[in-house]
């Protein structure tokens, strides 16, 4: 699935709010004519979007996948569609088997940024110092507990993830990207994580800071959550054969 997460209340159904799930079961109920649940490989937060969600459900309805792909985006607001389907192995669960996720957040500092970039892009004003930005990325690589990094319902969690990718890159248009992949994500923990290399970008925060602050489990200690435009859910990855 692909969407812009901004006029959704994140992934995940709740009442009374506009979200990606309920509107992806409503779409598929609708098609089907029975009631579908799905699962989500990652509950994506308000205002974040995805490139590479996967969903999984399980559906009395004998419709060909290709069937399911055109009936579904039919019932689908624009800003959401399912780009392909297709029949899982017995069991299949798009959560509890994704192996890892990647997320990018995109950011810029042109001077100008293009309508057609600024509903997935945050603008940041000021310098930034993106070597040094870089330097702390590095710091997240490996397995951590990222507590200091978490919203609350992250922290009531095991905070503990492994990182296999941090690192920052370059997209045309003068925009920063942000690359992170790890075996699972909390509550705000990539927003929390950019906000806090954005303090390091200018001066605000020492790179070397940043192992201090992982052991510390405070998350007072690390910088601001940056905010959701600017972060998408890019790809799940799972077992050979799913």
């Amino acid at each position: 699935m692909q969407y812009l997460g901004t006029a959704y209340h994140g992934w995940q159904i709740q009442p009374d709010q506009p979200t990606v799930q309920g509107c992806l079961e409503t779409a598929l109920s609708s098609l089907a004519g029975e009631r579908i649940r799905v699962t989500g490989a990652g509950r994506t937060d308000a205002g974040v979007h995805a490139r590479g969600q996967v969903a999984s459900c399980r559906m009395v309805s004998k419709i060909p996948c290709l069937g399911i792909l055109r009936g579904t985006n039919h019932f689908l607001p624009e800003d959401i569609r399912v780009v392909s389907v297709e029949e899982a192995p017995e069991g299949f669960h798009a959560r509890h088997h994704a192996l890892r996720k990647d997320y990018a957040y995109r950011l810029s500092q042109a001077p100008v940024l293009s309508p057609f970039l600024s509903a997935t892009v945050e603008s940041i004003r000021g310098k930034l110092d993106l070597s040094r930005m870089q330097s702390a990325a590095a710091h997240f690589l490996g397995k951590h507990d990222f507590t200091a990094f978490c919203g609350s319902e992250g922290r009531r969690k095991n905070a503990v993830r492994t990182v296999v990718d941090s690192r920052f890159g370059s997209e045309p248009d003068e925009v920063v990207v942000f690359r992170i992949s790890a075996d699972g994500f909390l509550q705000y923990l990539v927003r929390t994580i950019v906000g806090t290399l954005i303090e390091v970008g200018r001066g605000r925060i020492e790179a070397q800071a940043i192992p201090e602050i992982l052991d510390a489990r405070d998350r007072t200690r690390a910088g601001p959550t940056a905010s959701a435009k600017g972060l998408t859910l890019e790809k799940v990855h799972f077992p050979a054969g799913m």
